[in-house]
Order: C-alpha cells, then sequence, then structure tokens
C-alpha cells in the first residue's frame, strides 16, 4: 500500500487530479442526467469531466518536465498548474465555477499543503466562486463549496490533521448536496440533487481517497430515487471503503437521484420560462479594468454570467440570445480566443428542424496557430488551435470532430505529444458513430503536406494512405530558444542560444536565428528533397522568409520554397522539407 500523504505536496495534487477524473468518469452519464438548472442541456458531468481533464494534463506536464531530475517538482508548480489547466480548459457553467474553485485552493496550497492552509484553501475557494458568479443562487454548486469550507473550517479545533479536515469537507458537502432541492424550486420538482453540486461532491470525494486511501463508498439507491436528508441536518454516519466512519456522510453516501443513469435530462426550467439560446464561452487577455466592465455589459446581455481567473487571463462564460455580441464584448475587452458558441436547443435534442445532412469526408487539424488556422480553413478543414503551453484535451478534438458533421474524418494532430490524446479523441468519436482515422503527424508541416494531397472523392482508406504517405515523406524542423543550460545531442546549450530540431532532435545549437535556420535547411536538404516549406512565428519579419528563400534558390536547384505565417505559435520558425 502506498505511503500516506501527511500534506497535499505536489504527488498528492497529481494524485488527486488522477483520481477526481476517474470518479468524474464514472459518475458523468449519471451527472448528465440530473442535468436540469440552470439549462437542462444534460452536460454538466460531461463538463466537469473535461474541464479536470484539462487540470490533470496540466498537472502531468510539470511533472514531465521533471523527469530527469532526482525530485518531484515543486507543490505550488503542481498546484498552479492544476488551477491553470483548469483554467483554460473549462467547460460549462459548472467547470468554469470548478475553474474557479480549484485556482481559489491554488492561491493558498501554493504556500502549503497541511491542514490549516486546507481549510483556509477552501474558504478561499468557496468565496472567489462565489464572487465569480454574477447572480449567486442557493442550491447550486456555490452552496456545496460553502458548506464543505465551513465545515473544514470547523473540524475538531485548529490542531486537526489532514485526514480529518478532507473528512469533514466531504460529509458537509454531502450534507448540503442532499438539501439543494429544498432550496431550489426547480430540483425539488424535478427530485433531484443539483449536478455540479454532486460533481464537486466527485472531486472531493478523490481528495478524501489521496489522502487516506479508502474511497468514499456509495450506498445502495433509495427506494424512490430521491435524494435523502441526513438525519439532524447531517449526523449519521457513513462507511468508507474499509469500514472507517465519517461523520455527517448520509448512509447511502452520495445523494441518489430520480433519473436513472443513461436517461435524459429532464427539462425543467425555473418558472416555465426558457432561457436564453446561446452558451459563450471564451479566453480572454485583459486587465482588471476591462474585465470588469465586460461583467457590466455581459450581464445586461444575459444570465449564468461567469468570470474567473486574473492575472490577464480569464475564463468567460454566459448564456446570451444575442452570441454575436456577447463577443464582440470580449473584443473590446482584450485577446478573446478558443470562442465556443453552443446552441441549447441543438445541443440538447429538442431542436426539431431538420438538420443538414452530413457530410461525407473530413480533416481535423491541429495548428499551433492562427495564421495556419486560416490556411487550413481555406483548404476546407476543421481546426483546432494549440497555443504555447496549452495543448487540447481529448474533449476539444472530439468537439471539432462533431463540428466536422461528416460520416468520416481524417484527424492530424500534427504534435507527437498529442499521439494518446487525439487516440482517445478518435477512439470516443466512433462510438458515437463516425468513422475516424488518425494520421500520426508530428508536426504542423506534416500536416500541411497530407491536407495538400486530401482528396474527398476516393476511397476513405485510399485517401488516408495518400495523406499518411505524405506526412511521412516531410522531414520536420523547428527553432526555439533555449530556456537553460542542458545537454543536447549537438552538445552543450546556454541559456538564449538557438536550437535548431530536425525531427524532434537538437541537430544544431547557434547564436541567431538567420545562421541557424540556414545551418538547418543546408542539413535538411542534403538528403534531398523538391519542396520547403517555411512557417514563420509573429514576430518574425519577412526579411527572414526572403533570405531563406534565397538560399535555397541559389544552393538548391529545382527546390522550390513556400511561405506561410503561423501567428502566435510557440516557434519562431517552422521548416518542412518534402
Amino acid at each position: 500500500m502506498p505511503q500516506l500523504p501527511d500534506d497535499l505536496d505536489a504527488v498528492a495534487v497529481r494524485t488527486w487530479c488522477s483520481l477526481a477524473l476517474e470518479a468524474l468518469g464514472r459518475e458523468r452519464a449519471e451527472i448528465d442526467a440530473i442535468n436540469v438548472y440552470p439549462i437542462a442541456d444534460g452536460d454538466t458531468g460531461t463538463n466537469l469531466y473535461l474541464t479536470v481533464e484539462s487540470a490533470a494534463a496540466a498537472v502531468e506536464a510539470v511533472f514531465a518536465a521533471h523527469e530527469t531530475g532526482a525530485t518531484a517538482p515543486a507543490t505550488a508548480d503542481a498546484v498552479r498548474a492544476m488551477a491553470h489547466g483548469a483554467l483554460i480548459g473549462a467547460r460549462g457553467n459548472s467547470g468554469t465555477i470548478l475553474a474557479q474553485l480549484l485556482r481559489g485552493m491554488a492561491g493558498v496550497l501554493a504556500d502549503g499543503g497541511d491542514a490549516a492552509h486546507l481549510r483556509r484553501a477552501l474558504t478561499r475557494a468557496a468565496d472567489a466562486a462565489r464572487r465569480a458568479v454574477a447572480h449567486p443562487v442557493e442550491g447550486t454548486v456555490l452552496t456545496v463549496a460553502a458548506a464543505a469550507a465551513e465545515a473544514a473550517e470547523g473540524a475538531e479545533g485548529g490542531e486537526s490533521d489532514l485526514r480529518t479536515v478532507v473528512h469533514a469537507a466531504y460529509a458537509g458537502a454531502l450534507a448540503a448536496l442532499a438539501k439543494t432541492p429544498e432550496q431550489l424550486a426547480v430540483l425539488g420538482r424535478a427530485g433531484v440533487v443539483d449536478a455540479g453540486g454532486r460533481g464537486l461532491v466527485a472531486v472531493l470525494g478523490a481528495l478524501v481517497e489521496t489522502v487516506t486511501g479508502q474511497a468514499p463508498v456509495r450506498g445502495p439507491r433509495t427506494a424512490h430515487g430521491k435524494a435523502p436528508t441526513p438525519v439532524d441536518g447531517g449526523s449519521v454516519v457513513g462507511l468508507p471503503v474499509g469500514g472507517t466512519p465519517v461523520e455527517g456522510v448520509p448512509a447511502g453516501g452520495v445523494p441518489e437521484t430520480g433519473v436513472p443513469a443513461g436517461e435524459g435530462p429532464l427539462d425543467c426550467p425555473e418558472d416555465g420560462v426558457a432561457g436564453p439560446a446561446f452558451e459563450v464561452i471564451y479566453l480572454l487577455e485583459a486587465g482588471d479594468e476591462q474585465v470588469a466592465r465586460l461583467r457590466t455589459r455581459l450581464d445586461a446581455l444575459g444570465d449564468s454570467l461567469v468570470v474567473v481567473g486574473g492575472d490577464g487571463l480569464w475564463h468567460v462564460h454566459v448564456h446570451v440570445d444575442d452570441a454575436g455580441a456577447a463577443v464582440e464584448a470580449g473584443v473590446e475587452a482584450g485577446r478573446p480566443y478558443r470562442i465556443r458558441i453552443t446552441h441549447f436547443a441543438t445541443e440538447s435534442g429538442h431542436d426539431l428542424r431538420v438538420q443538414a445532412e452530413p457530410a461525407q469526408r473530413a480533416v481535423v487539424v491541429v495548428v499551433p496557430g492562427d495564421g495556419l488556422a486560416g490556411l487550413c480553413t481555406e483548404a476546407g478543414a476543421t481546426t483546432v488551435i494549440a497555443r504555447p503551453g496549452e495543448p487540447p484535451a481529448s474533449g476539444e478534438l472530439v468537439d471539432a470532430i462533431r463540428r466536422a458533421h461528416a460520416r468520416e474524418v481524417v484527424l492530424l494532430p500534427n504534435d507527437a505529444a498529442l499521439r494518446h490524446t487525439a487516440a482517445a479523441a478518435a477512439e470516443q468519436a466512433r462510438t458515437e458513430g463516425v468513422r475516424v482515422a488518425l494520421v500520426p503527424t508530428r508536426a504542423a508541416v506534416q500536416g500541411i503536406a497530407a491536407l495538400a494531397v486530401h482528396e474527398p472523392d476516393r476511397g476513405f482508406d485510399e485517401d488516408v494512405v495518400a495523406m499518411t504517405a505524405a506526412a511521412g515523406a516531410t522531414r520536420y524542423a523547428e527553432l526555439a530558444v533555449a530556456e537553460r543550460q542542458s545537454w543536447t545531442m549537438a552538445g552543450i546549450c546556454q541559456a538564449g542560444d538557438i536550437l535548431g530540431l530536425i525531427d524532434g532532435d537538437v541537430a544544431v545549437i547557434g547564436a541567431d536565428v538567420p545562421a541557424t535556420a540556414r545551418t538547418v535547411l543546408d542539413r535538411m536538404l542534403a538528403a534531398g528533397g523538391e519542396l520547403v516549406t517555411l512557417v514563420l512565428g509573429e514576430d518574425v519579419p519577412d526579411s527572414l522568409a526572403d533570405a531563406l528563400e534565397e538560399h535555397v534558390r541559389e544552393g538548391y536547384l529545382a527546390v522550390d520554397t513556400v511561405v506561410y505565417r503561423g501567428g502566435h505559435q510557440r516557434a519562431p520558425l517552422l521548416i518542412g522539407v518534402e
């Protein structure tokens, strides 16, 4: 049995994220089924799962960066990565609130992970989440979060150990969850507990398992599926796996609902009034003053407004009838991106209009910047932008496959690190009846080569083979700036050196971009080639492309060069030779 943590260090945070993702994966369908507030669109469990998936991926990235070191990452690095991952991957109303809860916790846990810090973290989280919601409503995840924090604060005085605090928080959340139908009329009419609150209970249950090594037990369903009311305000005792009593936990474990797993959501809008038509979500780069004005503007446009984040990066969620106005407000405030607009009627399956027939085939491609996104869109592909430090989660790729609206989809991840993520997305899409082929492109220039030979009119297998062959025949390189002194395949580099990576390995160490780029090109073209593709980063001048084109023209007869603007991307220059 692994050693149990005495505080929430980086390893414990990693374990918590992993267990929370597993818990939400198990309960996702049931949480989706009880989603009746604020919109009965049946996706709360899925949104929470995708939010935690993004948080877990960010924490894994921190650990991957320390694989060669003798020690684990610092706790502060892990909790901040968790919060940032949740922020950029937050989905829906509940996912956005969960992201703020994790951000609030991270602000305290970065300084320490003992019982005292955890109590303060839960309180900070609950307060931050409530402030992020324009019009807080009781009987929701906000109520459950506040109850968890209050129970943790009262856990046997100031000297409680970590296990006592997490047990108390979980028990407080369960008791509050059981009472949500009494606080929110729409839940009472449907006979269910709040879906977002139930998701938070699953996340806190994962924290209990992280700290104690034992998962809280789920008791049997009640006779009529209603949420049980704890005796004496939650004083009954539940037993986690292994038989250790936890005060305050209802005997049935997680409160159950009147909707069996697998059934659709109940359509119970508050007071019988239909809400806004669209959900609008985007990330926003903006200052505090601009965001304050944005809140006022969006609050006048719609409801369910939640704006979370800080330090220049925000996640905006709102329900509106005028989706364009909500996006325009973001443009006025700063730079919105990863914009996602969902029409509730279509998403929840209640739109009676005839839907367009799906196309026979489509291509979904991951690109590193806005410039290539425009290029690929013009070529007919559906794009997913992978911004620096923000790789897409599998849920984003599944969404893109759905947006492509085709019977057959070719998926181009364009990054070796996205191999498993893309495979998971392809598998999920296949369960939804879409035929998906994953072409294992490892760089954007390979994706461009594959897209150039795509022919939707030929057979699917033949098309996939041609695209795979084109990608495989394209060698790829990129230039990067060394962040620290380190050993490489080409020798020792110093911080600030320009690195030329060919097929993923450092092959050239140089002092400036132009000279390093010429050396990389010479190495790649020494093995032959017919076409050079250059993708310039946002701040790279056109003069560099002109100089490299001239270098190729003078040194290599019959080799053509094409140049694209990649926009805001990680590398200043991407190179392909085919």
